[in-house]
């Protein structure tokens, strides 16, 4: 489904601005009401609004004569009144990104913003921040592309989770790989997701021991006995608060000379 629709109103028109101050325009203006309540009126000079409001608490409309529309947020008041209408419309909107492939169920574009979505059909996939989007499509029939993510290591999956799942790639590989650091636990470090994906010690309650999985690809073992992850913004233990982090670190690359 598509995100919402931008109303369009345009005309011979007063508008009042009321905040601090009171100030009134006229001229033939086109009003804009995004999805979320933001209100722009433009007239034919530049590209800044005459009158705007952001993100309005509310925003209601009457088109018996001509048209009227009042935005309120707190204090402020901005009024529309036509004094006649040249148009009055609904179009289909939704967010714009970078396209990454062809919708599979209709046909229209896959767009990279916060998530991945189809501006045809709505279809959405979330998607983590640090995913690239990959030419190839999934193994399966699903015709969705394929994303790449790091998550201790490489992995490649399906943008649709419930298609190929991440976080299973991610326990198949990594579950139970690495010892609780507590010293007086015997516990593994298993793969769960809260919030986020996290390695967290088997004997949760008893030992409430977990780390985010960073983004980022195993790269040696920390002095403390926890993996390092080499990541965008450098070497790190897998617990971030180490001190004991890159002290008596073992690489993989040191390993390979032993």
């Amino acid at each position: 489904m598509i995100d919402d629709a931008i109303r369009v109103l345009a005309g011979d028109c007063t508008v009042i601005a009321e905040a601090d101050d009171r100030q009134e325009y006229r001229g033939r203006v086109t009003t804009i009401v995004k999805p979320d309540n933001t209100v722009l009126v433009h007239d034919i000079d530049g590209y800044q609004p005459v009158a705007w409001l952001t993100r309005a608490d509310s925003v209601s409309s009457d088109r018996r004569d001509g048209f009227t529309l009042v935005a309120k947020k707190d204090t402020q008041t901005l009024r529309i009144a036509a004094h006649e209408q040249d148009g009055f419309a609904h179009y289909p909107s939704s967010a714009a990104g970078t396209p990454v492939g062809t919708c599979p169920d209709c046909g229209s574009a896959l767009i990279r913003s916060n998530d991945v979505h189809c501006v045809g059909c709505g279809d959405r996939y979330g998607v983590p921040a640090d995913a690239t989007i990959r030419d190839d499509q999934c193994d399966c029939d699903c015709g969705l592309p394929k994303m790449r993510v790091e998550r201790g290591r490489a992995f490649n999956v399906c943008l649709d989770r419930n298609c190929e799942s991440l976080d299973a790639a991610v326990k198949e590989a990594f579950d139970r790989e690495w010892a609780c650091p507590e010293l007086d636990c015997d516990g593994d470090l298993q793969i769960l997701r809260r919030g986020g994906l996290i390695a967290g010690c088997e004997h949760y309650p008893d030992c409430d021991t977990g780390f985010a999985v960073p983004a980022g690809v195993v790269d040696g073992e920390c002095g403390c006995g926890l993996p390092t992850f080499e990541t965008a913004s450098g070497i790190r233990c897998l617990d971030a608060t180490c001190e004991r982090a890159l002290e008596g670190t073992v690489t993989a690359d040191s390993m390979a000379d032993d």
